[in-house]
């Protein structure tokens, strides 16, 4: 039997102690091993730890079961691995002509007290810093606005948010130095950092674009100076998205002895804004930027195997001729493929994906349906996406 290719992603979330880093993972884990999830999803989200898979899914379950929250978790800087894989992986040919067959998502969770404590002496600074390298590879970083502190905080949120990007911004200049390569900017780093108001169940009255504006109101200038030192660490800082997206997060719906896990908010979007949001926003940096081939090719992780699997060799096929902007001037690497998919819009994604179902090409229809669900958070007032 031929061995599993998998292709890695990576996101990073940052947020402060409380805001829910550890109750969203639960969430997101234990939610998919549902049965009404199995019984509708083409794939499967499997831990690859099956003991840190069982924890979470206790976490879920004591939530579900008992209304209890998962305890805080303190200086505890945890990856967590999960592999995405088809429910069904077809004939022989059809595995032959995939470019991948599962995907992993790995989510690297930073401790929110490293941003509000100083180190205890060099073995943590070194750990801080070990901890922080291992997120470099990730395309995309969440930040955590607790949606409880916002309330806490209510007609004076601005006191909250600067605090919030402040720290955020002094814990990365305290590493700067050690992770510049040579005290060179960095080529692999998150690319695009979502603010995501966490705890979203807590404002019912409040959409994407309604946090979006309240962040920016309350904390532009904080936001601006934290674009300015993300920016200052990596090569091609044209190619950043730094507070231009905005995502609205909740685990369920919490209530005096009980918690609706089925309630959730935000968590379907978390593998496509892994996964095809770096895509778009790739495609959007190539055709506006005139960015060296040397560093094109590294901006966004397996662009060439997800790109392909996206659209469908055959459907790129017939549809990159009529792209204007495909072809030699964006170089050899997956810009034609991709860019064909991301320009097909939301009609011919759908046909795709329907077509993909059909033909049990089951890779193609995942990652179709994780485009269309993008495209659903921004319709439904869950999801703002840069358009730079």
């Amino acid at each position: 039997m031929a061995a599993t290719r998998v292709r890695d992603q990576h996101i990073a979330v940052f947020g402060g102690s409380g805001s829910g880093k550890t109750v969203l993972v639960s969430s997101f884990y234990g939610a998919a091993q549902e049965q009404s999830f199995h019984q509708e999803s083409l794939f499967h989200v499997l831990a690859d730890d099956a003991g840190q898979g069982n924890r979470l899914r206790q976490n879920y379950l004591g939530m579900k079961n008992q209304a209890r929250v998962p305890e805080a978790t303190r200086f505890a800087a945890t990856p967590y691995s999960f592999t995405i894989k088809l429910k069904d992986q077809g004939d022989a040919s059809a595995a032959k002509a995939r470019s991948f067959d599962a995907l992993r998502l790995v989510w690297h969770d930073y401790p929110g007290e490293w941003f509000d404590e100083d180190p205890s002496g060099e073995t943590e600074t070194q750990r801080r810093v070990g901890t922080f390298r291992s997120l470099l590879r990730s395309d995309v970083a969440l930040i955590l606005v607790d949606g409880q502190k916002l309330l806490d905080h209510a007609g004076e949120e601005e006191r909250y948010l600067k605090s919030l990007f402040w720290s955020l911004r002094e814990g990365i200049l305290r590493l700067k130095d050690d992770l510049l390569d040579a005290g060179e900017p960095l080529v692999e780093f998150p690319r695009i950092w979502i603010i995501a108001l966490s705890k979203a169940d807590r404002h019912p009255n409040l959409d994407v674009h309604d946090f979006h504006d309240l962040v920016i109101e309350k904390a532009a200038d904080d936001v601006t100076a934290l674009h300015d030192v993300i920016k200052s660490l990596v090569q091609v800082p044209e190619a950043l998205s730094m507070g231009e997206d905005f995502l609205l997060l909740s685990s369920a719906r919490f209530e005096p002895g009980r918690i609706e896990v089925a309630e959730r908010v935000g968590l379907d979007l978390l593998l496509p804004v892994a996964s095809v949001l770096p895509l778009e926003r790739f495609v959007q940096w190539s055709e506006r930027l005139d960015i060296p081939r040397k560093w094109l090719d590294r901006l966004v992780d397996n662009a060439d195997a997800l790109s392909t699997a996206l659209a469908g060799a055959g459907a790129v096929a017939a549809f990159v001729s009529r792209v204007p902007k495909v072809g030699p001037a964006l170089g050899k690497v997956a810009l034609p493929a991709l860019a064909a998919a991301i320009k097909f819009g939301a009609p011919k994604i759908k046909e795709i994906n329907a077509d993909a179902r059909a033909n049990k090409d089951y890779l193609t229809a995942v990652l179709t349906q994780f485009q269309i669900d993008l495209d659903r958070g921004v319709n439904d007032g869950v999801l703002v996406k840069s358009i730079r």
